[in-house]
């Protein structure tokens, strides 16, 4: 009801919603505003004339790389809580594929489940188990959020496999600290360098993570890199919304 006395007074309302689903709510609070902002466009609330792409808004002044952390050799990580959504199992997969091929790579998982997700997180030991590699893949607790860029700085590649239609912070916050990102998200398709966004299959994310870790092809993307990092910074998000507000 607030919403529609806003309206027919006129006062300007603007909603930032970026989820891959919505409904018949999420339609009226979208008819309800005068512009609704996502950083998607897999975001359910893109489809409509007076949605806005924005930036994410990452704090580039708090996520660089940290001085003094040697960055592992062949090192992948996952960083952020345990959840079917975030499709680990296909990491493992993908590494367990990598190392019967006899690639040197490490991954490590770090993140605590929540109690709905404690059998999910289950299987992803039993996997670990059963194909014999607790040598290459770790399960590590959920770490705060304050030693994020230090991790970040330990690691060559952040493998994130989220599904599109949202922006995980974290992909960001990685790339900010030096860890490139490999993604299955396809809203990321022209953001990010070709090579860093990979299909949700177990073999294509092995074989991104082999060109990924590839000296010659790190030093090709990092100028790209760097833009993207740049186009997402928190200051040009305050510069975008300034003028989509004003």
């Amino acid at each position: 009801m607030t919403g529609l006395y806003w309206k027919l007074k006129g006062i300007p309302v603007y909603m930032w919603r970026n989820h891959p689903v919505g409904n018949m709510f999420t339609r009226l609070a979208v008819l309800l505003s005068t512009k609704v902002f996502c950083t998607s466009k897999s975001s359910f609330v893109a489809r409509f004339k007076k949605s806005v792409i924005m930036p994410v808004g990452n704090d580039t002044s708090s996520f660089v790389p940290v001085a003094g952390i040697t960055r592992k050799k062949h090192s992948v990580c996952m960083l952020g809580r345990i959840a079917p959504i975030k499709h680990i199992e296909l990491a493992l997969e993908a590494i367990n594929h990598l190392v019967l091929a006899g690639a040197q790579i490490s991954l490590d998982i770090i993140g605590s489940p929540g109690p709905k997700d404690v059998a999910y997180y289950n299987s992803l030991k039993k996997y670990i188990t059963q194909n014999k590699l607790s040598s290459y893949i770790f399960l590590i607790d959920e770490a705060p959020f304050n030693r994020h860029p230090e991790i970040f700085s330990s690691y060559e590649i952040n493998l994130n496999l989220t599904d599109s239609g949202s922006f995980d912070k974290t992909i960001l916050g990685g790339t900010s600290c030096g860890a490139i990102p490999l993604v299955s998200n396809e809203s990321l398709k022209g953001l990010l360098p070709k090579v860093c966004v990979t299909e949700p299959t177990p073999k294509a994310i092995a074989d991104s993570l082999v060109e990924l870790l590839d000296p010659h092809i790190q030093m090709e993307i990092q100028k790209d890199l760097e833009t993207f990092v740049k186009s997402q910074s928190l200051e040009t998000l305050m510069e975008k919304l300034f003028v989509e507000v004003k």
